[in-house]
């Protein structure tokens, strides 16, 4: 394996000490400095109280559409400790009960993507908003006079921008609206009860298997870890090493509505830097500091992935029936700007993690 990675991004070496854990003694959870089953135990119970105080906060706070900042940030809980369940439950199946775990983990990747879609559209609807009264130009969209008419700025994508801008809000606010109504449902429905009652059970019983009250939980760790190198080694990280490269722009605008085919190997490797993050989480809990490399990664593939669903969003506009010339150039002119955002975020990645296999023991 290690042949195929590039050597300034390969940090397959030295993996074991990033995974060692500072023994204590004194811990019962660990013996010897070797996490052991009750390490994983404990941050399971930990998500599920978390993911409780959550849906409670939630529910107290209300659920109106783009409700308070209580309430969104409950919800933005909410769904961050389902992830981190759910990913655990991954990363260490063999040491928990098979059916419990497999049963357990699609219904709380339904109930994180079910939540996660409101808040997607509005970011969704901001970033394109402000691209394009960035592309606009100082002038900005047409104003109004008082007679009402619109004054007609200078520059073909001013003309077509303010209708661009209206489209995308009329499409993207309809789909947000769709998205609560269907959050809504999915909380008062008994699939829902179902999963919250088993979380409510995993906050005080975690069904561990009889191995895994001594089993080492760093190999699954690091096989998370490995996955996410590998993953990273089949990128084109050379092409990354250039911004603004126009490898994202071959797709272009055309008429097939399928995702860029360029992206999902960028959004697989998110995933799996998320997995890698949170078994660091599970084996050090409080006694490790995060690691802000990782965190830039991330940040980056963050981006990467909103720049690359608004630039889906734009092409998806372009598509509308009988829009107007100006309209549909202000739109493509949007998706290219997305699509190079798409190459920024590649490349800061590639950054990022170039940093990490470079300070990796």
């Amino acid at each position: 394996m290690a042949q195929q990675h590039l050597d300034p991004t390969d940090p397959t070496a030295g993996s074991s000490p990033r995974l060692a854990v500072p023994p204590d003694r004194r811990d019962p959870r660990v013996q010897g400095g070797t996490p052991v089953g009750e390490v994983l135990a404990d941050y399971l119970r930990d998500q599920a109280t978390e993911f409780l105080r959550s849906l409670r906060q939630h529910r107290e706070t209300g659920a109106a559409a783009g409700g308070s900042t209580d309430s969104v940030d409950a919800a933005r809980a909410l769904r961050r400790s389902a992830r981190r369940i759910s990913g655990t439950l991954h990363t260490f199946r063999p040491l928990l009960d098979t059916d419990w775990s497999e049963g357990m983990r699609p219904e709380l990747a339904w109930l994180s993507g079910t939540l996660a879609r409101e808040h997607a559209y509005a970011a969704r609807l901001e970033r394109l908003l402000g691209a394009l009264n960035r592309l606009s130009g100082p002038t900005g969209f047409p104003t109004q006079t008082a007679g009402g008419s619109d004054v007609p700025p200078k520059g073909h994508l001013t003309i077509g921008a303010a209708k661009a801008g209206a489209l995308l809000d009329r499409q993207l606010t309809l789909a947000r609206t769709r998205a609560h109504s269907a959050a809504l449902q999915a909380l008062g429905s008994s699939r829902f009860h179902a999963v919250a009652d088993s979380v409510a059970v995993l906050a005080s019983e975690v069904p561990l298997t009889t191995a895994a009250t001594a089993a080492d939980l760093r190999p699954l760790a690091a096989a998370a870890q490995d996955r996410l190198i590998d993953a990273v080694a089949a990128l084109p990280l050379l092409t990354a090493g250039h911004p603004y490269n126009a490898e994202a722009l071959v797709h272009g605008l055309s008429a097939d509505a399928a995702p860029h085919p360029q992206d999902a190997p960028w959004h697989q490797v998110r995933l799996l830097l998320r997995l890698h993050r949170y078994a660091r989480e599970c084996l050090y809990q409080e006694g490790v500091p995060s690691d802000v490399r990782l965190l830039g990664a991330g940040q980056a593939l963050d981006r990467h992935r909103d720049a690359a669903e608004a630039a889906a969003a734009a092409a998806s506009a372009v598509r509308t029936p009988r829009i107007a010339p100006a309209t549909a150039y202000a739109l493509g002119v949007l998706h290219a700007d997305q699509r190079h955002e798409v190459e920024a975020a590649r490349f800061a990645f590639q950054q990022s993690w170039q940093k990490e296999a470079a300070r990796t023991p």
